[in-house]
Formats: structure tokens, sequence, C-alpha cells
């Protein structure tokens, strides 16, 4: 992977969803995102590489990141076996200029694939030199007890992963808090789906701002440690009620993310200098 000199701001396809890949990559462009995120398997199109090859070249927007098809209503995009998802997003993300690849954990019924994950990840990832960064998740809540869903477990920070990506609807549902678990994850926090939630059992994905996790903060917080990776805009825009219901939530992302990603300047004191030579602090 080459070094990036800066972090870009990218739109993920899910978040125009249940509008296609196509109007994902239409509408990162026009509003002014640094590429896109493609999720692959939320429409058929986003399987073929041919084709988002010929959106990327249409756009003259690159893709930045593909997200495994590793969800639960996933389960047959790209075949069953979970391997061969990893290994054919990885092939994609090189074929399409990509140089990060989403990865969900495992589910708990997914014992082999689970027992092998973590070592499986750093093997793949030293085989096709494409990043894999693990994404936060959260246990599945029921009244009065939580289900551990993931295996080997729903929290990256418990493992060695050398790359995690950060998802704040994921940390609200399982009530972490953003700013916290992004100092945890440390050197290894690679990527980030920037959203919101409010910390109910629904995984929310609102639009940055509009929660309760501390979404400015942490923006403020990786632009001062010059963070370099990808800042993935990931909101659920299917209430949405027209196209330009859409693009006002996409377009506010966007802001919020411009306005708060950005290095303080340390403050300089003025001074002033005479004919003479006499160096004098001026008032602020």
């Amino acid at each position: 992977m080459n070094p990036r000199t800066t972090a870009k701001i990218g739109l993920s396809t899910a978040s125009v969803y249940p509008e296609s890949t196509a109007s994902g990559f239409e509408l990162a462009a026009r509003l002014g995102y640094d590429g896109v995120e493609v999720m692959i398997g939320i429409d058929p199109l986003s399987t073929q590489i041919d084709a988002i090859q010929r959106l990327i070249d249409y756009h003259q927007l690159p893709v930045l990141a593909i997200h495994a098809p590793t969800l639960l209503i996933m389960q047959r995009v790209w075949g069953t076996d979970p391997w061969s998802k990893l290994e054919r997003s990885a092939e994609a993300a090189k074929e399409l200029g990509a140089d990060v690849v989403v990865v969900h954990p495992p589910f708990r019924w997914q014992r082999d694939y689970a027992r092998g994950f973590v070592e499986g990840v750093a093997r793949l990832e030293a085989e096709t030199g494409v990043t894999l960064a693990v994404e936060n998740m959260y246990p599945w809540r029921a009244p009065g007890k939580g289900l551990q869903a993931y295996a080997p477990s729903w929290d990256p920070t418990e493992q060695t992963y050398a790359h995690t990506t950060l998802d704040l609807s994921h940390a609200s549902t399982a009530e972490q808090d953003c700013v916290e678990l992004a100092a945890t994850m440390g050197k290894s926090l690679t990527h980030v789906h920037l959203t919101d939630g409010t910390g109910s059992a629904k995984d929310e994905h609102l639009v940055p701002g509009r929660g309760t996790q501390r979404a400015a903060e942490l923006l403020s917080t990786l632009a001062t440690q010059d963070f370099r990776g990808h800042i993935i805009i990931e909101i659920n825009t299917r209430r949405a009620t027209s196209r330009s219901e859409r693009e006002i939530d996409l377009v506010e992302s966007l802001e919020f993310t411009r306005k708060h990603f950005v290095r303080k300047s340390s403050r300089r004191t003025p001074f002033a200098v005479t004919p003479d030579g006499v160096v004098s602090e001026l008032a602020p």
C-alpha cells in the first residue's frame, strides 16, 4: 500500500440505498466527495468488477475501499465460503485501485471460519498487499440480555488485528464512546465509517451530528493526529422521501466532516518591530 499524504472523504454506496451503486457514484461525484466505498452485494451491479470500473472511468472518481459481502443478508453473495469472499474482495480491491477491504468479524455459528479468523486475516493481508480492516460490531441486544453474535469478538480491540475500522453507529449500539474506542484502537485504526447513533439497540446510522456520539471531537482528534486513513460517510437514507431529501443528508454529512476534520494550529503571539529594532508583543 502506498503511503497516503492525507485522509480522503468518501461515500459508501450503502448510503444511497435503495438507489443503486451507479447512483452512489453519481451522487458522490456531483456532491464533491473524494471517492467511493463499494458495498459488495447491495445490488447486482456491485458484484461486477468491470461495471464498477466503467463507473470509475465515467465519473473520474476512485474506489477507496471495498466492503466485503459479510453482512447477514449477503451470505450467498460471491459464494458461501467466507474465505473465498475475502479473497475475492481483496482481488477486487487490487483490480479497482482500492487499498482497503472492510471486514466484519465472523458470526458465532461460522465456527471453523471464526477459529482461524485473526491469523487468516493477517495471512491474506501478507499475500495480497491489501489492508483488511476489521470493523467494530456490537452485541445483539434483547430484553434483559445481550446475544454475542460474533466470534472471536464483536470488539476488534480484544484481538491482535493490524488494521481496524471504526463505525460510530456500531459504537453507539454497543454503548461505547467513539473517541475512547479510537484511542484504544490506536495505530491499528485505518478506516472510519462516519455516522452517528443515539444508543438505541437498533443500528441507526444517522447523519453525523444528529446523535450522541462525539463525532466532531473524533474528527478533530484524528486531524490533530495526522490521520491518513479513509473517512467514509455511511448513513441510512432509506427514509428519505425524495432524491433531494437524500442529497441534503449527504451534503450535510460531507460538510460536517470537512468542518471538523481540521488540524487546529497552535496560537501564535503577534509581535511588532520598530525601525530601531525594538520588538514588542501586540495585544490580542
